[in-house]
């Protein structure tokens, strides 16, 4: 893949009269900090913008405004000269999303910060650092776009979650520069990690001693895994969007190299993420199946029973070690 320079970008999101920006489905903090940023800024600068995902924003991420203004669908009429889609390693992580965006017409842009990205825009802006906020922060700047303490905050949303709070291992010098100019501009750090890290629902918490209790490890104690079945959902209410943060859990444990958190999505269907503290390439275990991200953090679908899948990742993992 050869990456567009960054006055490529700029030019682009200069001219372009009306954009549809897309993320992944299943969203985190960074896929609509980074979408809805841009989002706002080209609305701000008087351009014809709509921000879509397939799947509507977990509600813990509702103290941001701009969240509401997610929408599920493109309008049937409505004409777009350019598509632009962040924070995705792959087209196929747009869900209904991707065949629009792979036949549009018109001018694609990809921004994305996983090291598995190939490039499959027309212009693509990718470039592996913790979060796709921190070259969205480096683009609205370089376009001029004002920083409004809206657009800081979201930006600051990716920056903080995709980071994990700026303890991963890929946050450098650069990243806590990018968070000093967000903070310059307004954003607001406690806000962001209160509602991040210590405000949670009563269905959550449920849910997470429920599924807890249930972790398994494996490979002398070097993996471990967290199971999320429908049946845990069912007899808790809670909502598939709350198990995001439960893959770190395992990681803090004495011995542990990769936490693997599995979510039931339908019968014999697993969304897969897994996280390493640095002995295992995770991007190369998710590649196995056909997912990607990071190193240090990626994610894939398996399909089949419960142990089944376990024993796949198991050796995976084990190849990895």
């Amino acid at each position: 893949m050869t990456n567009s320079s960054l006055n490529e970008i700029v030019e682009q999101l200069k001219i372009t009269e009306s954009t549809a920006i897309f993320c992944h489905a299943r969203p985190d903090g960074d896929a609509l900090g980074a979408g809805l940023a841009l989002y706002v800024a080209l609305r701000n600068a008087g351009k014809r913008v709509i921000m879509c995902c397939e799947d509507l924003p977990p509600e813990k991420f509702g103290f941001l405004p701009a969240v509401s203004e997610v929408r599920r669908g493109l309008p049937s009429k409505a004409e777009y000269d350019t598509f632009i889609c962040v924070d995705c390693a792959d087209v196929a992580r747009m869900g209904v999303f991707a065949d629009a965006f792979l036949k549009f017409n018109g001018v694609t842009v990809n921004i994305d910060h996983h090291i598995s990205n190939k490039g499959f825009a027309k212009l693509n802006y990718v470039y592996e650092c913790p979060a796709s906020c921190e070259l969205l922060t480096e683009i609205i700047l370089s376009a001029d776009f004002e920083i409004t303490k809206e657009i800081a905050d979201l930006l600051m949303l990716g920056l903080i979650t995709d980071s994990g709070n700026f303890t991963h291992r890929d946050v450098s010098e650069k990243t806590f520069t990018v968070a000093s100019k967000l903070r310059s501009y307004g954003a607001d750090v406690n806000l962001i990690n209160y509602n991040m890290y210590s405000r949670q629902t009563k269905t959550r918490a449920l849910l997470c001693v429920r599924v807890m209790n249930s972790l398994r490890f494996a490979l002398d104690d070097k993996l471990a895994f967290i199971i999320t079945t429908q049946d845990d959902l069912e007899k808790t209410g809670a909502d598939k969007s709350v198990t995001e943060g439960f893959v770190d859990f395992a990681l803090t444990i004495d011995g542990v190299e990769v936490s693997v958190s599995m979510m039931e999505v339908k019968k014999r269907q697993y969304k897969i993420s897994l996280r390493s503290k640095g002995t295992v390439n995770v991007n190369a275990v998710a590649s196995t199946f056909g997912g990607g991200g990071h190193i240090l953090a990626s994610g894939c679908m398996l399909s089949g029973e419960l142990e089944e899948v376990i024993e796949k990742i198991t050796y995976a993992v084990y190849q990895n070690l």
